[in-house]
């Protein structure tokens, strides 16, 4: 059962909430370079809840900082969708920063490499959006009551169906299967690396035995002449 006391910070204590979400970006080449600036891509970066459900309920804002050569390179954004469009012609890192409706949580930072180029051919021709995204959770332990409450109090959005670009069951699957093959072939690896140490500690014991029989002093043989 949750605890709730004074030391607490009037937190509740014993309780994890968690809140999946998706963040990423899509981006279409023009096809060539734009005559006025260079730029390739348009682009947009985004943060959005992995489950059909309102973050508006316990996040007050979000922002983008982009590269510094974007004018106002620290992007706001207030409601839904959290999300920014710009064009260029580089890839680089884009902090995403979360704020809460409860001003005793802190905000939550993530770190998305923006992604424009790929080698498939559709994707290069600009026939076809590039997707990188990705999933990962909010975690909130010992959160506070108003924070409980908010996060508990998460509406669902009626825009009908909801899916992702990226398929994230089948994209669980292949890692699973890519972390079970990586760990049969250290297991064998590991396997190997101790046979060749064993015969290596077997060739370095023979070779001390060896040497051991070289230092072992010759036996004095010593020839008894009889006198007659």
């Amino acid at each position: 059962m949750s605890e709730l006391g004074q030391e607490s910070g009037g937190r509740v204590k014993g309780v994890t909430i968690l809140k999946p979400i998706v963040y990423g970006n899509i981006a279409r080449y023009f096809g060539k370079k734009r005559e006025e600036d260079g730029h390739t891509h348009q682009w947009t970066v985004y943060l959005k809840p992995f489950k059909n459900e309102d973050m508006t309920t316990y996040v007050k804002k979000v922002t983008f900082k982009l590269h510094e050569s974007y004018p106002n390179p620290t992007r706001v954004v207030l409601k839904p969708p959290y999300e920014v469009t710009e064009t260029g012609w580089g890839e680089f890192e884009v902090i995403i920063k979360i704020y809460f409706n409860d001003p005793h949580e802190r905000p939550v930072t993530v770190y998305h490499l923006l992604k424009l180029f790929q080698s498939e051919t559709d994707i290069m021709l600009g026939k076809k959006s590039l997707v990188s995204e990705f999933y990962d959770e909010l975690v909130f332990n010992d959160p506070t009551i108003m924070m409980q409450h908010l996060l508990n109090g998460t509406r669902s959005l009626s825009i009908g169906a909801y899916k992702h670009d990226t398929d994230f069951e089948e994209k669980k699957e292949k890692t699973l299967i890519k972390i079970q093959n990586a760990k049969r072939k250290i297991r064998y690896e590991i396997t190997e690396l101790n046979e060749r140490l064993k015969q290596k500690k077997q060739t370095i014991q023979k070779l001390k035995d060896e040497i051991s029989k070289l230092d072992t002093p010759a036996t004095d043989i010593t020839h008894t002449e009889t006198l007659t």
